[in-house]
């Protein structure tokens, strides 16, 4: 593990603040919810004050240098783009948050990763950011609906938006929200709750 002096901390985004709270809670124990991609962190620390076990998983896991690996939180530092297995093996979680970030094929495990009755939230940049910042290579970029069409069946989809936002940046995003139903399920005709709504990009 990275000894590293911890990053910066950015505010949680809005679109995980607004669903976090939608990955089920197991009953009598805590929930693990995978924080893939963690960056330094900002998901990671939201997700335990919500009660949640987090995995933190990054190349780099220098920005959680300030949090105490236990019974609550595991970190582990993986290269997730070697071309290597899915390094998570048969572990399942209740919550899969991902944000700012693409590496397309890793979807099929990541997507089997999540228990039935779990949650996806996902964010990361689109096409047309590469007008506005990096990333600007298209490898990096989800073409128009793409996150829509990786997830498919068996998630019901909750929400889901791409377009401009401004903060904390102007960027072109894409993000959902989905739920994986259970095998033989209703395909989504029982409604799941919705979290109340952020500010929502502008369509583009």
């Amino acid at each position: 593990m990275s000894a590293k002096t911890p990053h910066p901390q950015h505010p949680p985004s809005q679109w995980v603040r607004r669903f976090a709270p939608l990955i089920p809670k197991a009953g009598g124990g805590k929930t693990w919810v995978l924080d893939l991609a963690c960056g330094g962190g900002r998901h990671t620390r939201h997700l335990l004050e919500l009660g949640y076990k987090v995995l933190a998983v990054d190349r780099d896991v220098g920005g959680l240098a300030d949090l105490e690996p236990g019974p609550d939180l595991e970190i582990l530092e993986i290269d997730l783009e070697d071309g290597g297995p899915w390094p998570l093996g048969e572990r399942r979680f209740h919550g899969v948050v991902v944000t700012n970030y693409l590496h397309r094929p890793l979807f099929p495990a990541l997507l089997a990763a999540i228990e039935e009755g779990g949650v996806l939230i996902y964010e990361t940049f689109a096409r047309g950011n590469e007008r506005h910042h990096g990333p600007r290579n298209p490898d990096f970029l989800l073409n128009s609906g793409e996150l829509l069409e990786l997830v498919g069946l068996p998630f019901h989809i909750v929400a889901f938006e791409q377009g401009v936002v401004e903060r904390p940046r102007t960027a072109v995003v894409q993000r959902i929200c989905a739920v994986k139903e259970p095998a033989g399920g209703d395909d989504g005709a029982t409604p799941h709750p919705l979290a109340p709504a952020a500010s929502n990009p502008k369509s583009g």
